[in-house]
């Protein structure tokens, strides 16, 4: 026999649980658990941390005042397991919990999303309240939502002009990404680069406002960064239709340049009838998914062969950046599928822009780029180190690649082959 369990979702108000509020006392439940699970372990890690008198100097110490904190499934009240820690210089603080947390991170990251889309802030009660129940708006009055907008502008300010001295890195990534501001007829161009550390990690490097990705507006973004200490990367990949490839190669000509692989197959598609389509996406992904570059060239002349005679329009947009297309391949194998193309940031914008599609809009140009600002910055949190991090030490001390191995042990092997 099969045990049906039957779960209804009626209102409160008829003595009821509804399935919103089951979901919420299973969070409150869980956190209640971590916490003290967390304190445990602080406990049983310090146990024999012992006074001259032979007392713990770490003890459990009662619960915190209790205080609401508002999850992707509502506002719960908690009250906090405390440690006292009497070792000098020592304090428990909550990994899971912590002190003033009144919103966990992604209820912080609706916030810049909500106002991007030009919602007043006189709007944001309601609009929380609907999404995370009644008593989601505890302190977000107008007053205290202009007071967090203010702070935005202030870390981007900071942002902006913060320096580079000693910061190095391998690649830099760069695109142009549009949203409509609703006070203004022009489309805000948002100029953003990203790159990535001698660590292998990635890092937002500049968000800022361009006209049209004209060479004009990245020069100005290049020589801001360049003056503030930052000197060229080793490699920037970036679409072909960007003015940014002018302005780098006056700002930083000794960087290589590499195109990105996700605009051009679009482009080259574009220019042919779509039943020939998927036959020819299978052939370009054959090109760059090649092994060597030598591989990647005999790919590329088989793809003109077929498609020269009758559409010289596709071909030409694949053979005219040929070289720039297959610079990765002078880079370590294990960063191929990251820098050959700019998805680290078409991705991390994909959000806003389904958000855009459907609103109006952010009011103001500083609006949209401090809000685009503070939505990149919360998703850098989630960026993974490109793989095989150690290898950007390498790139960066100089180390040849040649098809995505060191030049010098390709020579070795030859020598003992």
């Amino acid at each position: 026999m099969t045990n049906v369990i039957e779960i209804r979702t009626e209102d409160e108000s008829e003595g009821r649980t509804t399935l919103d509020a089951l979901c919420l006392e299973g969070a409150q439940r869980m956190l209640h658990s971590a916490l003290q699970a967390e304190v445990a372990d602080y406990l049983e890690r310090h146990r024999d941390a012992r006074g001259d008198d032979g007392r713990a100097l770490i003890t459990r110490h009662g619960k915190a005042r209790p205080r609401q904190v508002t999850s992707g499934t509502g506002t719960m009240t908690v009250e906090a397991p405390r440690v006292r820690d009497r070792r000098e210089g020592h304090r428990f603080t909550s990994a899971i919990l912590p002190p003033y947390m009144r919103r966990t991170p992604k209820v912080a990251e609706v916030l810049p999303v909500l106002y991007l889309r030009g919602l007043s802030t006189g709007d944001f009660g309601p609009a929380l309240t609907s999404l995370l129940g009644k008593d989601a708006t505890a302190g977000l009055s107008p007053t205290a939502i202009t007071r967090l907008t203010a702070q935005w502008q202030h870390d981007y300010e900071q942002f902006r002009g913060r320096s580079f001295q000693g910061r190095r890195y391998a690649y830099l990534f760069a695109d142009g990404v549009h949203f409509r501001i609703r006070l203004e007829e022009d489309r805000l161009c948002t100029l953003v680069l990203i790159g990535v550390r001698e660590d292998g990690k990635k890092e937002l490097v500049a968000v800022e406002d361009g006209y049209r990705e004209s060479a004009e507006s990245w020069m100005s973004v290049l020589r801001s960064l360049q003056e503030r200490g930052l000197d060229a990367p080793l490699l920037a990949i970036g679409d072909g239709a960007l003015g940014f490839w002018k302005a780098l190669r006056d700002v930083w000509p000794q960087a290589a340049e590499q195109r990105c692989w996700v605009h051009r197959t679009a482009n080259v598609l574009d220019k042919l009838p779509k039943r020939l389509q998927p036959r020819a996406k299978k052939h370009l992904h054959e090109i760059f998914q090649a092994e060597t570059k030598e591989v990647a060239e005999e790919e590329v002349r088989s793809f003109v062969k077929e498609y020269e005679q009758r559409y010289p329009k596709a071909v030409a947009s694949l053979v005219k950046d040929e070289e720039k297309l297959l610079t990765f391949y002078d880079f370590p194998a294990a960063h191929w599928m990251t820098i050959r193309s700019t998805n680290v940031i078409e991705s991390a914008f994909a959000t806003v822009k389904l958000r855009q599609r459907v609103t109006k809009g952010a009011g103001t140009r500083t609006r949209g780029l401090t809000m685009a600002y503070q939505l990149l910055a919360m998703a850098e949190k989630r960026w993974r180190a490109i793989r095989s991090p150690y290898l950007v030490q390498h790139v960066l001390d100089g180390t040849k690649f040649l098809d995505g191995s060191p030049e010098q042990d390709v020579k070795d092997g030859e020598r003992a082959a």
